[in-house]
């Protein structure tokens, strides 16, 4: 899991690695929340956006 490799590769403890996981995370969250965008050059983007209701279906009667 993301927890074992980052105490792996930077020799912290599970406990620490997953508090620095988890700091990073909480920070993407935050900021996304307020409407900004994080960008991690190499891995991706975050950013919130609005998207058109869908029509929901019921799998097993065909309803909507």
């Amino acid at each position: 899991d993301l927890i074992q490799l980052v105490a792996e590769k930077i020799a912290f403890t599970k406990k620490d690695s997953e508090k620095a996981v988890n700091a990073v995370l909480d920070g993407i969250m935050e900021t996304v929340a307020k409407g900004e965008k994080v960008q991690i050059i190499g891995f991706g983007t975050f950013e919130r956006r609005q998207r058109a209701a869908k029509i929901g279906r019921n799998p097993s009667t065909g309803e909507q």
